[in-house]
């Protein structure tokens, strides 16, 4: 699976008849009837939806989309006067993206207060074409690709919805990055994967802040969505509430999805051929297992793709992070990698058995999402299944709760051997530098303990020292590295009986 990564900047949203009662006299925009909403109506459509053969929605002008590529879209312009909500300083504006090359299928959005919804009609004259542009002989019904939300008083947005189910926030450093998906659905399976999609989305301005309710469809799902967002100084918080409904059986089912990107970092530049150190949306994955183990597993960019399983019993957490804040091990100052948010989702109520599944994926360029993680249950999905899903999704710098042990922050490989010899054949070393807990105030003669295991092989020459100079440790080990092979490789540090870090994991391609 390889998801374009291009996203696409204009579009929007207001409300009419509703239009003075939202804080906007003279709309360009109009309006379908009053219809009642409620979230109970919801998710019994959704069900009934499951129980009819899947239906695509088709876009009269698609043949005449592929003409609206990247940049042709790009220079279509929202009207800002046209806004949900313009001036609205808790929230913000909401505005609509324009249909294109890559977003073809259109989703109907409707403005909601007081449980009555209107639908927002499209119409040309809400967006800036530019003479001659394709999008001029367009239909006048053609529709919206999703929707943006404004920061309050400032151009910039801070939460987008549009693609199939994709969504993702800027906050809290007002940069793109990683991406969310309502579900994934036989992600690196037997056949081809399935992406279910966003087809109708209700907005609401709830206590807390913006509610979206979304109804998702896909040939093998229907499934009801509410999402409450909640922004701090940490970030945002998304507390998403699911109930699903399932018309066919599903080889792998994905909850909770994270999509990123990761082409290359300090342990594989000889790969990438770009002047830049590192470029990655994310660099690892977080775990914190039911029985309260954390984990982490640096990303790789495979030479296949490959699946890896972490089975668990009601995890406490899971999330694609991005560590490595300093800006000069990414030296771009253009897509700025090293403000990119992380995400961590933490499920609400028993998840019961199942594992965190996280799929790598080769690529060649910066352009492409090839990392997923997701949550898939043990037991399978048949047709007919309902499922009720509950969590919470942190956009933000790092995992909300501190885990108690030193983390990894940084991951090298190489040749082995002893430096300033000839490096030994065959042999990889690792590099691991771990930061925080009570690494601190350790030295050379606290008896910390490095603890290395291999599968298949025998680890060797593992020593872990304070860095001179830092706050880290770092700890160092060979292994033979057999061509074709993967090796399991799990590493932390240890002071007596206790653990003074996370366990690090990798897999070591041959």
């Amino acid at each position: 699976m390889k998801v374009s990564r291009r996203w696409v900047v204009a579009g929007l949203l207001t409300v009419g008849a509703a239009g003075a009662a939202c804080g906007q006299a003279q709309s360009p925009l109009t309006f379908g009837p009053q219809r009642a909403f409620s979230w109970a109506a919801l998710q019994a459509r959704a069900k009934a939806s499951a129980l009819r053969p899947y239906r695509p929605r088709r876009n009269a002008g698609a043949e005449r989309l592929s003409a609206l590529d990247f940049d042709a879209v790009g220079q279509i312009r929202y009207r800002p006067e046209a806004a949900l909500w313009p001036g609205d300083d808790r929230i913000g504006p909401i505005e609509f993206f324009h249909l294109g090359r890559y977003v073809q299928t259109p989703t109907a959005i409707h403005a909601l207060e007081r449980g009555v919804a209107r639908e927002v009609v499209y119409a040309r004259d809400l967006f800036d074409i530019p003479a001659g542009s394709p999008a001029g002989r367009l239909p006048g019904d053609l529709g919206f690709a999703g929707f943006r939300v404004l920061d309050p008083g400032a151009p910039t947005d801070w939460i987008a919805y549009q693609g199939a189910a994709y969504f993702r926030s800027a906050d809290p450093f007002n940069q793109y990055g990683l991406s969310a998906r309502g579900l994934a659905i036989d992600t690196a399976a037997a056949g081809p994967e399935e992406f279910p999609a966003f087809t109708s989305f209700w907005l609401e301005r709830g206590a807390e802040g913006l509610v979206v309710y979304a109804m998702l469809e896909g040939p093998s799902v229907a499934g009801a969505y509410r999402i409450v967002h909640r922004r701090g100084p940490a970030g945002l918080v998304q507390d998403i509430e699911v109930s699903l409904t399932f018309r066919n059986d599903v080889q792998r089912l994905g909850i909770a999805p994270l999509t990123s990107m990761f082409w290359y970092g300090p342990g594989d530049r000889a790969r990438a051929g770009d002047w830049r150190p590192q470029i990655h949306d994310s660099d690892g994955l977080s775990l914190w297992t039911g029985k309260g183990e954390r984990l982490w597993r640096p990303l790789a960019n495979p030479p296949r793709v490959a699946t890896h399983a972490f089975v668990d019993d009601d995890p406490q957490g899971f999330g694609l992070m991005q560590r490595d804040r300093a800006f000069d091990d990414y030296q771009d100052d253009g897509a700025f990698y090293n403000r990119r948010p992380s995400a961590w989702i933490e499920p609400a109520g028993a998840w019961g058995d199942g594992s965190v599944q996280l799929v790598e994926l080769p690529t060649r360029s910066e352009t492409e999402d090839n990392i997923v993680a997701f949550w898939t249950p043990a037991k399978p999905v048949r047709a007919g299944d309902q499922m009720a899903v509950r969590y919470r999704l942190h956009w933000t710098a790092r995992e909300p709760a501190a885990p108690g042990v030193a983390q990894a922050v940084a991951t090298w490989t190489g040749s082995g051997g002893r430096p300033g010899f000839p490096p030994s054949p065959g042999v990889r070393k690792y590099v691991v530098d771990f930061e925080g807990g009570r690494l601190g105030g350790l030295d050379r003669q606290s008896g910390v303990v490095p603890v290395v295991s291999a599968s298949p092989g025998q680890p060797k020459n593992a020593v872990a020292y304070p860095v001179v100079g830092t706050h880290r440790w770092r700890l160092m080990f060979d292994i033979a590295s057999p061509e074709g092979k993967e090796l399991d490789l799990r590493a932390f540090l240890r002071l007596g009986e206790d653990a003074l870090t996370e366990t690090w994991i990798d897999t070591g391609y041959g």
